[in-house]
């Protein structure tokens, strides 16, 4: 019963990350990696290391972030890509025009969703370091 629903699931997301662009999407991919590395690197050094911990805290910051600005551009990009079909074609079909931007704002939604996850962990760390 589950397993047909993370195979729907796998098969969803590998769609709509090849909808996207592969190049964006896999920086942002590394990017959220990266933030999930340091995460752990971090809460796995807590106390052992506060500095190191502190220090993977700064790291997951600049990768969440660096994964939410590649998403943005990779968004920008794709609505210019999007806009310049639509110049070629002269007046489109609103079906096309609305299928280019969605996939133009599928990297900046993952961006986000790196972005947040990688917020979150941040907050608890914090958190934690304080307690």
């Amino acid at each position: 019963m589950i397993l047909p629903l993370i195979q729907s699931l796998g098969t969803e997301l590998s769609r709509r990350f090849n909808e996207g662009g592969p190049f964006f999407m896999s920086l942002i991919l590394i990017c959220f990696l990266l933030s999930l590395f340091f995460l752990i690197w971090g809460f796995l050094n807590l106390r052992k290391d506060a500095l190191k911990s502190k220090k993977m805290l700064s790291l997951t910051a600049d990768s969440s972030l660096l994964g939410l600005v590649l998403g943005f551009l990779g968004s920008v990009i794709g609505l210019i890509t999007a806009f310049d079909s639509v110049e070629a074609m002269g007046n489109p079909d609103p079906a096309i025009f609305a299928g280019g931007l969605k996939v133009s704002l599928l990297t900046a939604t993952f961006g986000l969703f790196t972005f947040v996850i990688s917020r979150i962990g941040i907050l608890v760390l914090r958190g934690l370091h304080k307690a």
